[in-house]
């Protein structure tokens, strides 16, 4: 129950979905109680882009019947600013600190990953490459070659664990994903949002500011669960899970498939306290995980 993931040693194998918890705002709530009781064993950040962002326009979220859809657009204050005021505050949380990143271009993705993986307060970068190269048109990571050329430029930069979060509207995520074990990724993260729609039932237009959002929750569990286990079966190295934990058993089969660690999302935004009650779940569900000092949490206390 206390995992080395990349050489980080953890406390337990929850850790957060990039973007679904805002540790900045729920320490300004919670005080030092959260960090007393932190929920997760390591922290992502949300994604870090070079210039800020100003996110997609509203509506940005839509309430499915297991999940939601959203299209928040990746709103940050980009690189500078999260150096000079979100890192130091970040590096608090009494959890190793995992910074997500993403860029427009290879060139975009090296800037960042320099720059980020600088900081001593860093212990890993998680590379989204969900976006588009400007260059090629291609989703860098839906497609294998720009994957191995994105990581061409980037491991170079750094020592610390590069983990690369891959997408599941890849024609072969398998393929995607085996391109970022040769290039030199330390872990592969899966799975990212999938892609759709919802249409306001009066107009029949679309609803979301951005046309379309990404899909996550409960409804995308089984999809989720099917490719961490063809990935995990095809990479020698670690697999987070992720992708509709809603409860200790959903994290159990995702570790069941292949998972080292897993990390809680879309949960979090109906239950903030989700993450420690995972937690004791999974410790129920398999006696021989033992207890962890980090079961229980402030939130709704």
């Amino acid at each position: 129950m206390s995992p080395v993931f990349c050489g980080i040693p953890l406390e337990h194998p929850i850790i957060n979905a990039s973007g679904t918890f805002d540790a900045l705002a729920a320490r300004r709530v919670f005080g030092e109680r959260l960090l007393e009781r932190f929920p997760f064993s390591a922290y992502v950040t949300k994604t870090v882009t070079l210039e800020p962002r100003a996110g997609n326009p509203p509506p940005r979220l839509w309430e499915l019947g297991a999940g939601m859809i959203n299209s928040i657009g990746l709103p940050n204050k980009g690189l500078a600013r999260f150096l000079a005021e979100d890192l130091p505050r970040l590096a608090e949380l009494p959890v190793p600190l995992i910074v997500n990143v993403m860029g427009f271009s290879r060139e975009e993705v090296a800037q960042l990953v320099a720059a980020v993986a600088e900081r001593d307060e860093v212990a890993a970068l998680e590379l989204n490459v969900s976006c588009p190269n400007v260059r090629t048109g291609l989703t860098m990571g839906a497609d294998p070659g720009e994957l191995a050329a994105l990581l061409a430029r980037v491991r170079p930069l750094t020592y610390r664990p590069l983990i690369v979060k891959l997408t599941p509207n890849a024609e072969d995520v398998v393929a995607v994903a085996r391109a970022a074990h040769e290039g030199g990724a330390d872990a592969v993260s899966l799975i990212n949002s999938l892609r759709g729609m919802a249409l306001d039932p009066a107009s029949g237009e679309p609803w979301l500011g951005g046309i379309t959002g990404g899909v996550s929750g409960p409804a995308v569990r089984a999809v989720a669960l099917a490719q961490v286990h063809a990935v995990a079966a095809r990479v020698a190295i670690p697999v987070v899970g992720m992708g509709g934990v809603a409860r200790g058993r959903d994290a159990l089969d995702l570790m069941r498939a292949g998972a080292e660690l897993v990390a809680v999302g879309t949960e979090s935004f109906r239950d903030p306290a989700a993450a420690s009650r995972i937690l004791a779940e999974l410790e129920r569900l398999d006696a021989g995980f033992g207890p962890s000092p980090a079961a229980g949490s402030p939130i709704g206390r």
